[in-house]
This record gives C-alpha cells, sequence and structure tokens, in this order.
C-alpha cells in the first residue's frame, strides 16, 4: 500500500514538473492557435490588441495553468476553484473580456499539457490514466468557470 501511494505521488510530481518546464509554450501555443482561429481578437479593436490587452490576455492563461498544476499536485480542485476561479468570470464580463474565448484557450492550454504529461518517456512507470484524466478535469473544470 504504502508504495502504491509513493508511486503516485511520484506520477503526479512528474506530471506537474513536465507541466510546469512547458508552461510558457503551452500557453504560446495555445494563445497562438486561438489567435488563428479568432483573428479579431488580434485586430484593431479586438480584446487582445495592443500589447498591454495581450500582455494581461498571456498573464492571465499563465495564472490558470499555474493554478491547475497546483490542483493536480494537492490532487484537490478546491485550491483552484477558490484562489483562481471563484468570482473570474463576471470580473471578466464586466472587464469584456471574451469569456468563450477565454474558455477556448483554457480547452487549448489542456490538449497540449495532455500531450506533454501523456508522455511516457522518462517519469515514474506505471498506469498514470486516471492522473491524466484528472488533469483533463481540473482543466475542464477552469474551462467552465470562464466561459
Amino acid at each position: 500500500k504504502l508504495l502504491s501511494v509513493v508511486s503516485d505521488g511520484n506520477k503526479r510530481m512528474d506530471v506537474v514538473n513536465r507541466i510546469t518546464s512547458n508552461a510558457s509554450t503551452i500557453v504560446a501555443n495555445a494563445a497562438r492557435d486561438l489567435f488563428e482561429e479568432q483573428p479579431s481578437l488580434i485586430q484593431p479593436g479586438g480584446n487582445a490588441y495592443t500589447h498591454r490587452r495581450m500582455a494581461a490576455c498571456l498573464r492571465d492563461m499563465e495564472i490558470i495553468l499555474r493554478y491547475v498544476t497546483y490542483a493536480i499536485f494537492a490532487g484537490d480542485a478546491s485550491i483552484l476553484e477558490d484562489r483562481c476561479l471563484n468570482g473570474l468570470k463576471q470580473t471578466y464580463q464586466t472587464l469584456g473580456v471574451p469569456t468563450k474565448s477565454m474558455s477556448l484557450s483554457v480547452s487549448k492550454m489542456r490538449d497540449a499539457a495532455l500531450e506533454i504529461a501523456s508522455d511516457p518517456n522518462g517519469v515514474t512507470q506505471g498506469d498514470c490514466s486516471s492522473l491524466i484524466s484528472e488533469v483533463s478535469d481540473y482543466f475542464d473544470l477552469a474551462a467552465r468557470a470562464v466561459g
């Protein structure tokens, strides 16, 4: 039983380390894909037009990703919900941030993070399917909360 707990904890840390080590790439690629699909966001008048707005968008994506990794590490969504997501959609609505676009960016980060986390090379061996499902659930929770 103890070996199982240690192994599961090691897998969890491996996934968090992988996502954290690739965070800037995950965010940049998700943003690039989003802006390719929704170019109006980066055109004059778009919500990510100007360097300041683009930086705010990327910062928010990084923050959401960071809190998802906290939830993965803890095995508990409460830190993600309480410290990051609680009231975020309402804040975005008040500021005029397109919540559907933000939700899509979180889904794109999920896809990239799952690909990285699912790579079996160089991590603790064993079945990671339930952990990968859990990772997906945290991203889905975040996407629903902002969308």
